[in-house]
């Protein structure tokens, strides 16, 4: 009965691969050597003898399975380090790259806005005549408001004639009315002393 609980003791640490079946490993070393130690025969003394060497594989094939373990996990750290370091970079990168990109959008906007009012300047001139027209336009006017001045002065003396003209007519007018007047009274007058007459003769 112990030789079979021995041999599933000895099958379970064979098929633990995890590393976790070393302190049963050991225990079972330790027991063996005891068992090893007390054996009453030579047959019984092999076989402890062989388990021990068993069980001392077991413990070396594992101890070297945990170093390459180790190993693998400090290559895979240094793997770890080497791409954290990498996407470090690759972010400063794409940071600078963005900063570059927002500086081209700034002077494309820049550069795009210039261009809208350049554009814009150039209808303006477009809409104007040039200087040379500009000048010809501008004594055109000025010969037109050298006559429009004369023509103004034509008028105001015309003006002052008409009104000098008028003035002496109403001067006339009154003269006539005065005169009329005048004859009137005279009229009424000599009737009035013609009526006297006629009545002084008729006494």
């Amino acid at each position: 009965g112990s030789f079979s609980s021995d041999e599933v003791i000895r099958k379970r640490l064979l098929i633990d691969g995890d590393g976790a079946g070393d302190d049963r490993r050991i225990n079972l070393l330790v027991k063996s050597f005891i068992k090893w130690c007390n054996s009453g025969s030579q047959e019984e003394g092999y076989l402890q003898y062989q388990r021990m060497l068993s069980t001392l594989s077991q413990c070396e094939f594992s101890m070297g399975k945990t170093l390459l373990v180790y190993d693998m996990n400090l290559r895979e750290m240094e793997n770890y380090e080497k791409i954290y370091k990498d996407i470090e970079n690759s972010i400063a990168a794409a940071h600078e790259k963005i900063s570059e990109c927002k500086k081209q959008i700034l002077q494309a906007k820049r550069i795009r806005k210039n261009r809208q009012e350049y554009d814009a300047l150039a209808k303006v001139i477009q809409h104007h005549p040039d200087r040379h027209e500009t000048l010809k336009q501008l004594e055109a006017l000025g010969k037109e408001l050298q006559n429009l001045s004369h023509i103004k002065e034509n008028v105001e003396d015309k003006l002052e004639l008409r009104r000098k003209q008028f003035h002496v007519l109403l001067s006339t007018i009154h003269e006539l009315q005065q005169t009329l007047e005048n004859d009137e009274k005279l009229s009424e007058a000599e009737e009035s002393q013609e009526t006297q007459m006629e009545a002084e003769a008729k006494q």
